[in-house]
C-alpha cells in the first residue's frame, strides 16, 4: 500500500514538469528535498545486507521525478 500511495505522490510531479516546461516555473525547494530524501531511502534500502528492494523501487522515481522537476525549474 506504502510502495503504491508513494508512486502515486511522484506522479504528481509530471504536472508541474509540464507547467514548468509551459514557463510557469515553481519552486526548488520540494524537488530539492524530494531528491535528497528519496536517494537517502534508496541508499538505505541498498545498504542493507539483504537488499530491500521494495524501499528502493518506491524511491527511485522519487529521484528521476525529482530531479527532472528541478532541472525543469531552474
Amino acid at each position: 500500500m506504502a510502495t503504491c500511495t508513494a508512486i502515486a505522490m511522484y506522479a504528481s510531479y509530471v504536472d508541474q514538469i509540464r507547467l514548468n516546461l509551459d514557463g510557469h516555473k515553481g519552486s526548488i525547494v520540494q524537488p530539492i528535498a524530494t531528491v535528497v530524501n528519496c536517494a537517502l531511502w534508496a541508499l538505505y534500502g541498498l545498504a542493507k545486507p539483504k537488499r530491500d528492494w521494495p524501499i528502493v523501487c518506491a524511491n527511485s522515481p522519487g529521484i528521476v521525478l525529482g530531479a527532472l522537476t528541478l532541472a525543469t525549474a531552474l
